[in-house]
């Protein structure tokens, strides 16, 4: 008997290291393949936003990367969602958008979703404890919604171990997700959205607003902004890093009491990609900081 349980313990403590093993292991993709479907761009978005306001899940907006009609980006949120993001007091907001991406191949349309999980564990960090199952369950409703229109869910865009994730950064002394871009700071939260509200009407810098998420009692937006130039925008740095990743898209500046901030694209770009080698990180080297002086001067 005495053998018998030694063997038992053994037998549980090696399943326990095996496990905790396994679980330090588990990787993460940045984006998901839905499928392919033979439609209209136009008729496939409107499907797509019907689909997901029946999931209870609310469309902030869309629009076509890089101004073109072969692209196309669906940003959502739900009210669970927001609520959750805002236990995390440095920019947890950004956390409560989540994307669809659509690629026109000749009239063959795929259909891609970013990964809720991923995202989760990128912007949360650490304090996804305790939050994890709520976000797996938000995770599985966003799938759930985009079925009728795919059942791959296949896994792309590269990988990430979920312990490097909440703490990502492209390689030593690259910023993380803790080290935002100050854009400008403003007297008050009032003024800062009323200046980026004006300033993207306008469509300064060649922008779009895409959307804006407000928590006006908690003294934070998020705003979706396209870049249209040419020269330094989306149609600049997305063919080179990928368009297949076109969910990661648009970029976000968040307003939170007065000041104005970004991710800094060594770390907003390299997260949304992943795999991008070196080689190819440097032929976008200007990019982070053209995107900042674009979005620093919706602040100005």
């Amino acid at each position: 008997m005495k053998i018998n349980s030694f063997y038992t313990l053994l037998l549980v403590i090696i399943t326990m290291f095996t496990t905790s093993s396994t679980q330090a292991e588990e990787a993460l993709s940045p984006y998901l393949k839905v499928g392919t479907k033979a439609i209209s761009m136009e008729s496939l978005v409107n499907e797509i936003k019907s689909a997901l306001t029946g999931a209870q899940f609310d469309v902030l907006g869309d629009y076509s990367p890089e101004n073109n009609a072969r692209f196309h980006v669906i940003a959502y949120t739900r009210t669970d969602l927001k609520q959750i993001s805002l236990t995390k007091k440095d920019r947890g907001a950004l956390a409560a958008i989540l994307k669809i991406g659509l690629i026109d191949n000749n009239g063959v349309i795929t259909i891609s979703m970013l990964n809720p999980m991923y995202l989760f564990n990128a912007y949360f960090g650490n304090e996804i404890t305790g939050k994890a199952d709520k976000l797996a369950g938000i995770a599985e409703a966003a799938k759930s919604a985009m079925k009728s229109f795919g059942n791959t869910f296949a896994p792309f865009g590269g990988s990430v171990e979920t312990d490097d994730l909440k703490d990502y950064k492209y390689m030593a002394f690259m910023p993380k997700f803790g080290d935002p871009s100050l854009l400008n700071e403003f007297t008050s939260f009032e003024e800062g959205l009323q200046t980026i509200r004006k300033n993207l009407t306008a469509g300064k810098g060649s922008t779009k607003k895409v959307y804006e998420l407000v928590f006006a009692d908690k003294g934070i937006a998020v705003f979706g902004v396209g870049l249209y130039d040419k020269a330094i925008g989306e149609a600049h740095f997305l063919p080179i890093i990928g368009e297949d990743n076109l969910a990661a898209m648009p970029y976000e500046i968040i307003l939170q009491g007065t000041k104005a901030t970004i991710m800094p694209g060594k770390y907003r770009l390299a997260v949304h990609w992943p795999e991008l080698s070196m080689g190819t990180f440097m032929k976008i080297v200007s990019t982070p900081g053209e995107i900042e002086s674009t979005l620093e001067g919706l602040t100005k």
